[in-house]
């Protein structure tokens, strides 16, 4: 078997692999004591505009930009862009955490 034969059939393998795809609508930083006091109809404004594109990770690596669409009584997601190859960098929801901690002391 060719090498090029081995990788087609190692990639084969791969395609039914579940990922998991996640869709960041923004962040904040927020006093713990200001989380506590969140409730029913509280506000938390993000800090991404309405009319900027989303980051779109497969893994925790983004690999996208998109906006959401409605499609029937559902929410859709429309890849706009895709990411340079140097843009892979994982993000976590914890990335920053250290310095928002900081900043808060």
């Amino acid at each position: 078997m060719t090498k090029i034969a081995e990788n087609r059939r190692g990639l084969d393998l791969l395609r039914n692999v579940d990922v998991c795809l996640s869709v960041e609508l923004g962040r904040t930083s927020m006093k713990l004591k200001e989380v506590l006091a969140l409730g029913e109809d509280s506000i938390v404004p993000l800090d991404r505009l309405t009319d900027e594109l989303l980051d779109v990770y497969v893994n925790g690596r983004a690999v996208a930009k998109g906006e959401i669409i409605n499609e029937g009584k559902r929410f859709s997601l429309r890849i706009v862009e895709l990411a340079d190859e140097d843009d892979h960098e994982p993000r976590g929801p914890h990335e920053g955490q250290e310095e928002r901690a900081q900043d808060a002391a």
